[in-house]
């Protein structure tokens, strides 16, 4: 079993991404965007600077010194005409890219946030993965991904059509003329990371996505190659994000997402459903922001730091997750940004509220109006953006992935949420864009405004700060986490409030520890900021580290898969027995069948199968000079190479069929896999492989 960290991620709005080999399927978890690198481009067309032409066209006439002087020196000089002038492309996951797409088996998306770079793989001719999401997150993350197309074709009107092949400003000697601060977003701080940028995929990529999606409720079944049985359970950190819990033959995988204990929009994180696994893939990396912003108040922890009894501090732990002490700090900051608004409105300004989560935005969107109704305040509120009205309307249906507190709204006969009340009123106006007649002819000062989108380069947002920020009375409310500087670099100089707001995005360092301990997992992997805090383990819980872009390797926790006999082969244990190198060995024969994850033993067709469907499974190592011969038998011309697998870690054999069709066959020490076009020639392939087995 092996682990590779692709991707730390920074945050709710970039989750981690990583891809572990299981039985020997490879599973992706998660597969996002970085759309804060969206920060180095201007949101709209600015003529460039004199000087800056100047020094560009003066780069190509100098000497290399004087062209190195003249870089440090437009590099070290930042304001809105050293952004990026064109059309945005999008950062994905650089090391993503350099593993074979039809070689990932599973993707398991944890959150919406998770799924805004599935487009760019599924659209691949080679992808051919089976892809698992909450309904609730499948649902969000398409009204996301459809929003910021939407969004991006608007903006593409104004630097027109799209550029055939690498963009201008992709040029190196255009990017080493960029400042040091956007140098590092572009490149990475190793300069590795230019390869990540793509263009915006359409919208018939997400319908294609979206038509390979697989959707589940929580705790629902799915099985995936009658080996791996995957769940997903509620993680509390947005409406339908998850952690997943995975059960194969070697033994069972939980993946911990960003998880919160006591939210107050979605489902509460089900964290008991994740206990006793064989592994635990620790994936919030909330605790390693701690570490980093609270060193003196977390010091490396010692044997005495926890319990080492579990059981007796169990009701106590329990308690303080669950006193609401998350609950009661999300919810006075929601009552400071209330009241912030309505002093803003009172002085006569406007309010712009660009925060991306569904949950806390439909949370601010309510008790915002509130505040407004209780201070006898008339101001209109908007919510602007093309996913506005399906949100609104999906949000109120969804009882099953709200909050407790929510659900007894629903019981005592109230709407989940009050938006529904607020638009009958007409003290809420929906639109889908700020140039729509049904906007405009609504529009009025002061208000607040809920719009897209949060990196303040794309959407209303750009329209309408720029029409307030020189407004010393109106108000910008935005999360922390993103540079604000170079944000709002733009629409600079500004004198439009800022409030910077964070909300809980994952397990904070206190908590982190205690959790691990009472789920009880035989071996935990956790990222290497968190090595000095990891307490004097129970004995029998191994710890590994990791870090991006590094392969750890888990030790095997099974040396051989459990198998259910069927009762009338059971008296033929007693019978011919060998003993070899002190292993009891006896011959058995019947139908061997893998099925939700278990290995079972039948006699003949007596075994009542739960699908007609049930894959076929065929043991043995292919010998490739054999099956070169079996293919030359049936008339096809084939040639075969070595070669190896895009991350190092496995050689494969290749056999190329050219004729009469082209078939692709790839050995390796694991699993065969035939690519072919044509149904007969697959069907000969896979019989002239059936028949080169080897019995192991």
């Amino acid at each position: 079993m092996k682990f590779t960290c692709l991707s730390e991620g920074r945050g709710y709005y970039f989750p981690p991404c990583h891809i572990v080999n299981i039985s020997g399927f490879r599973v992706l978890f998660d597969c996002p965007l970085d759309l804060s690198a969206l920060a180095v481009f201007s949101p709209l067309p600015i003529v460039t600077s004199s000087l800056l032409d100047e020094k560009t066209s003066n780069v190509s006439g100098q000497s290399s010194s004087n062209s190195e002087s003249v870089r440090r020196e437009v590099g070290e000089f930042l304001d809105s005409k050293s952004l990026i002038q064109a059309e945005p492309w999008y950062k994905t996951v650089k090391s993503l890219q350099l593993w074979s797409i039809y070689s990932i088996d599973v993707i398991l998306i944890s959150s919406p946030m998770g799924m805004l770079g599935l487009p760019f793989l599924t659209r691949l001719k080679d992808f051919r993965s089976k892809v698992y999401v909450t309904e609730a997150a499948s649902r969000l993350g398409k009204l996301m991904m459809e929003d910021l197309v939407f969004m991006h074709m608007e903006l593409r009107q104004f630097y027109g059509p799209e550029e055939s092949g690498c963009p201008q400003w992709m040029i190196w000697e255009k990017l080493e003329l960029l400042p040091m601060a956007l140098k590092d977003i572009v490149l990475g701080s190793k300069g590795t990371e230019l390869g990540g940028w793509m263009p915006i995929y359409s919208a018939a990529d997400i319908k294609g996505c979206m038509e390979k999606v697989q959707s589940l409720k929580y705790a629902e079944e799915a099985c995936y190659n009658g080996t791996l049985t995957i769940k997903a359970f509620s993680s509390g950190l947005e409406i339908g994000a998850c952690n997943w819990n995975i059960l194969s033959p070697k033994g069972s995988i939980t993946y911990l997402s960003g998880s919160v204990f006591a939210s107050t929009t979605a489902s509460s994180f089900d964290y008991q459903a994740l206990e006793g696994s064989d592994v635990l893939l620790y994936s919030d990396f909330t605790a390693c922001n701690d570490v980093d912003s609270e060193k003196n108040d977390f010091p490396p922890a010692t044997a005495s730091s926890y319990p080492s009894d579990t059981g007796s501090c169990w009701e106590t732990i329990t308690e303080s997750w669950l006193d609401s002490d998350e609950y009661s700090e999300e919810m006075e900051k929601v009552s400071f940004i209330c009241s912030c608004a309505l002093d803003s409105v009172n002085d006569g300004g406007s309010v712009l509220i660009p925060i991306g989560r569904p949950g806390v935005m439909l949370k601010l969107l309510e008790h915002v109006s509130l505040s407004l109704e209780s201070s006898n305040l008339k101001v209109p509120i908007y919510f602007v953006s093309s996913a506005a009205e399906e949100l609104l309307a999906f949000s109120n249906i969804i009882p099953e992935w709200l909050s407790s507190q929510r659900q007894e709204r629903l019981y005592s006969g109230q709407p989940l949420f009050t938006h529904i009340q607020l638009s009958k009123e007409k003290k809420l106006l929906v639109s889908p864009a700020i140039h729509s007649l049904k906007f405009l002819t609504s529009w009025q000062e002061p208000c607040i405004a809920f719009c897209p989108h949060w990196s303040l380069r794309l959407g209303p947002v750009v329209h309408l700060l720029q029409r307030w920020c020189a407004d010393p009375n109106s108000l910008l409310i935005m999360e922390e986490g993103a540079d604000i500087n170079l944000a709002i670099l733009p629409f600079k100089p500004m004198s439009m409030k800022v409030l910077q707001c964070s909300f809980i995005s994952g397990i904070k360092l206190k908590r982190a520890i205690p959790l691990l301990k009472i789920l009880q997992p035989k071996h935990v992997l956790v990222p290497e900021g968190l090595r000095p805090h990891i307490s004097c383990w129970n004995p029998t819980i191994s710890v590994s580290y990791f870090s991006e872009n590094e392969t750890v390797v888990i030790p095997k926790l099974k040396n051989y898969a459990d198998m259910y006999i069927a009762m009338d082969l059971a008296p033929e244990l007693l019978n011919y027995t060998k003993v070899i190198q002190e292993n009891n060995i006896v011959r058995l024969k019947g139908e061997l069948l893998v099925e939700q994850g278990k290995h079972q033993l039948v006699i003949g067709n007596k075994q009542v199968l739960s699908s007609q469907d049930k894959p076929l499974l065929f043991l043995g190592r292919v010998d490739v000079n054999s099956l070169l011969m079996a293919l030359t038998k049936m008339g096809m011309k084939a040639t075969a190479q070595h070669a190896q697998i895009t991350n190092g870690s496995e050689n494969a054999s290749i056999v190329c069929i050219s004729e009469p069709n082209e078939a692709l066959i790839e050995v390796t020490s694991t699993r065969t896999m035939i690519t072919v076009a044509d149904e007969n020639t697959a069907s000969l392939v896979s019989e002239a492989v059936r028949s080169t087995l080897v019995c192991i």
